[in-house]
């Protein structure tokens, strides 16, 4: 029994959307999350899954590629206009273009069917620990030159103008900014912009940049230069 003055509070749990045509892979999706202490909606295609996102507001999604009435790459195509929500694809095509292009599209991760339900709960909760982590560990914000990296709102400037980036390019500018000059090869990159360890190649850490590069270059901006051979530095005068 609880005192009289005693108050109880709940933690809320992470809501994740999937959206997936095959009802035995949501399935396998929703008891696998459901037992990690996530809650879960569901959506058979893209329309239903947009119709969703407006009214459970998920705190991340996981798409398949191939769906019917709209697919997950138009779907994402469409949320990132808008939105920032954290997006991970699954696919049974495995070719490295299709991963480059989910990524280059605004996605977070990238998985190929059959997959290991454990390992995309896993990504999931990474996913989740990057968008957590500023809240919990105050960060000042970053200043190089005319960019601005506010790690507490998740914003990026440059000048007075934004700049909305995915939760992987944001920390990919951050581990740069932070270290103006340093040359910063693919791997240490993507260490810095993943905390699970994974493994990628070196074109989806390219894709990743590019798109960065595009971002910075609509706000007037080309502050990362490239390092034949070796990686990528962000430039010491900003």
């Amino acid at each position: 029994m609880f005192g009289a003055n005693a108050v109880q509070t709940t933690k809320r749990m992470p809501k994740i959307l999937i959206a997936d045509d095959d009802p035995h892979i949501r399935n396998v999706i929703r008891f696998a999350l459901a037992r990690d202490g996530l809650a879960v909606v569901e959506a058979a295609d893209g329309a239903a899954a947009l119709d969703l996102i407006a009214r459970e507001a998920p705190d991340l999604l996981i798409l398949d590629v191939m769906m019917p009435e709209m697919d997950g790459t138009e779907l994402c195509r469409r949320l990132r206009r808008t939105s920032e929500v954290p997006i991970i694809f699954l696919s049974s095509r495995d070719e490295e273009i299709d991963r480059v292009l989910g990524l280059e599209l605004g996605a977070d991760d990238y998985m190929t069917k059959p997959f290991s339900p454990r390992e995309l709960v896993a990504r999931v909760r990474a996913v989740l620990r990057r968008l957590a982590r500023p809240a919990e560990t105050p960060v000042a914000v970053l200043r190089r030159g005319l960019l601005s990296l506010d790690p507490q709102r998740f914003e990026a400037r440059w000048g007075d103008r934004p700049i909305t980036l995915t939760v992987t390019e944001f920390r990919l500018l951050q581990a740069m900014a932070a270290h103006p000059g340093r040359v910063f090869t693919r791997d240490a990159l993507m260490a810095a912009a993943h905390d699970d360890h994974r493994i990628v190649s070196d074109r989806t850490v390219d894709s990743h940049v590019r798109h960065l590069r595009a971002k910075l270059a609509a706000a007037g901006a080309n502050p990362i230069g490239t390092v034949h051979g070796l990686g990528y530095r962000f430039a010491e005068d900003g």
